[in-house]
């Protein structure tokens, strides 16, 4: 028998211990690293020669909502494509277990409004499961990457209150029964409790998702049962997560991490809503996590560290503008063709829509307050016609400032003139939006990278992260040594979520890798590929300059294609090497 079943031959290693990288070989043996140094190749299986480039350990995607996707494509696509070898689902509340069968179309119509899946993909995710261990079972031998997952909140409350978990506060029994499950949930390998009282979060009813009708305290009962099982952490998208962190916040986070026990984990700290970055307030969001630190509570927040990049059409629709009535009656998504012209083209519709984007929804019990795009980010992308041409690749406030129109009627009629084939796209990169994110990432409470893959099929779901992180961040920006930014994207999540024997490349590991070249690496492509059940469409984001992707000593992408014969992916849990 070989020594080795897989050895990595002449590579630069960046450990993720934020130690200078050097040159070594890696021996792999039963899924773990059994050496780093010298490897005769002839001891081993399988030989990848990795002269000439770099070797990492795998990259810990601590924000995803693939649990539904990885019931029937293993691999966490496009997320694999960048070296991510482990995958944090169930976030924000939303988990696929547990469930009731009398509940399930409930959930996969919540997960199609509020993360932008498509229905017909949802209708592929089987249902061979209930409660929280048996999902947990059923991906066992199935995975391509490795998997680990919170208990939502949303599921849990509709699984023991069916109906009534979307209308009011439960009661104690409820609360009781609910708490039951959370631990079972937790025995069985859970990664902590996931929770939102986040206001821009509907169901596919339009009405707040079921944790939104939770008290404090049902929250307080279910993040403290998460406590005191295997450790993890809470995941919780908070009420001002739109408008900044209130006291009110404050001090329930406080409360939670206190209870727990457990690391908090945000979105959106410091900035005027969730979809921001570290800017307004973040000095006074800073020193608030200073003082509840030193109080032996951690709070962190999940950083964007790459810009939106989003393109959308007025003749699909597009959910950009769910969080201002007047525009999303006209131009979000499910509206006829014939009754989306006749709106634009209504006077008093349009007189309506003028300058609500300035004044979005900002009342969470009148729906979502998901903030639109600026018109300084919204460019014009593709246009139809010819005397169009002009416009391509400029703002939307720049084209209005010199045709001396408000910018609502230029998207508008420009949308109009071209029978609404014009296609717009939202990027908001600027030279602010680099100078926050510069500053914020570099806070120990920052966790680098939002992926939210899995979701927001009809948009960037923000997959390609990583990627985004080594080419800008690393070596344009030089913003962090290579050593310490692998080290941000592996070893620093890996602590956090308490998932031991992961991310670094040390002898005992699991052998989790990808195997990159830092000079090149870059965002290649991402386009609308129709690959999903029933030929739904979706954004696949693929990059260049990575060759491999190894999980648990198995390679599972060789120069950007899935090897589908290899399911070495295992479900993680906290505290378990």
């Amino acid at each position: 028998m070989s020594t080795y079943d897989l050895a990595i031959m002449g590579g630069i290693v960046v450990d993720g211990t934020g130690l200078a990288r050097r040159r070594g070989d890696i021996g792999v043996k039963d899924g773990r690293i059994a050496r780093v140094g010298f490897v005769d190749p002839s001891d081993a299986e399988q030989v990848i020669d990795a002269d000439g480039l770099h070797v990492a350990p795998g990259i810990v995607d601590a924000h995803t909502h693939y649990d539904p996707q990885l019931t029937f494509e293993p691999y966490a696509t496009s997320s694999c494509y960048h070296g991510v070898t482990t995958v944090l689902a169930g976030n924000c509340g939303f988990s696929v277990a547990p469930n009731r069968p009398d509940q399930r179309d409930f959930l996969a119509r919540m997960f199609a409004k509020v993360e932008g899946m498509s229905p017909v993909a949802l209708s592929a995710v089987q249902w061979d499961f209930e409660s929280f261990p048996e999902f947990l079972a059923s991906r066992r031998q199935k995975l391509g990457v490795n998997m680990a997952c919170y208990v939502g909140h949303s599921a849990v409350r509709r699984t023991v209150m069916g109906e009534a978990g979307s209308e009011r506060e439960a009661n104690d029994d409820e609360v009781e029964h609910m708490r039951r499950i959370v631990a079972q949930a937790m025995e069985a390998g859970a990664a902590g409790f996931s929770s939102s009282h986040g206001p821009t979060q509907l169901d596919g009813d339009d009405r707040p998702v079921p944790s939104r009708f939770a008290s404090m305290a049902e929250l307080e009962v279910l993040c403290a049962e998460a406590g005191r099982h295997n450790g993890g952490s809470i995941s919780y998208l908070h009420r001002s997560a739109i408008g900044g962190l209130d006291q009110p916040d404050k001090d329930l986070l406080l409360r939670l991490g206190t209870i727990s026990r457990l690391p908090i984990i945000l979105q959106g700290l410091g900035g005027r809503s969730k979809v921001d970055v570290p800017g307004a307030e973040w000095e006074q969001v800073s020193q608030w996590i200073e003082e509840v630190g030193r109080q032996g509570v951690g709070i962190f927040s999940l950083l964007r560290n790459h810009p939106f990049d989003r393109d959308f059409r007025i003749e699909s629709g597009t959910n950009l503008y769910e969080g201002v009535p007047s525009w999303h009656k006209a131009v979000g998504p499910g509206v006829s063709r014939d009754d989306r012209l006749a709106l634009l083209r209504d006077s008093a519709a349009r007189d309506e829509m003028r300058h609500a984007v300035e004044h979005p929804n900002t009342d969470g019990a009148k729906g979502s307050t998901l903030p639109p795009p600026r018109w300084s980010v919204v460019e014009v992308d593709e246009v139809a016609k010819a005397h169009n041409e002009k416009f391509v690749r400029r703002t939307i406030a720049d084209i209005a400032t010199e045709l001396g129109k408000e910018p609502a009627d230029v998207l508008l009629d420009l949308a109009l003139d071209e029978d609404l084939h014009t296609v717009f796209r939202y990027v908001n990169k600027s030279r602010a939006w680099e100078e926050a994110v510069a500053h914020g990432q570099s806070h120990p409470a920052m966790i680098i990278g939002v992926s939210d893959g899995g979701a927001h099929l009809d948009r960037d779901d923000g997959s390609d992260w990583s990627t985004a992180f080594l080419a800008f961040w690393v070596r344009d920006r030089k913003l962090w040594s290579l050593e310490e930014g692998i080290r941000q994207m592996t070893q620093v999540p890996a602590a956090l979520l308490g998932f031991e024997g992961r991310g670094m490349l040390l002898p005992g590991y699991w052998a989790d890798a990808f195997i990159f070249d830092p000079d090149t690496i870059e965002l290649e492509s991402k386009k609308q590929v129709h690959d999903f059940p029933g030929g739904e469409a979706r954004y696949s984001a693929r990059p260049r300059g990575i060759s491999w992707t190894i999980v648990n000593g198995v390679p599972i992408v060789r120069d950007g294609e899935v090897l589908s014969k290899n399911l070495p992916g295992q479900v993680v849990r906290p505290g378990v090497a």
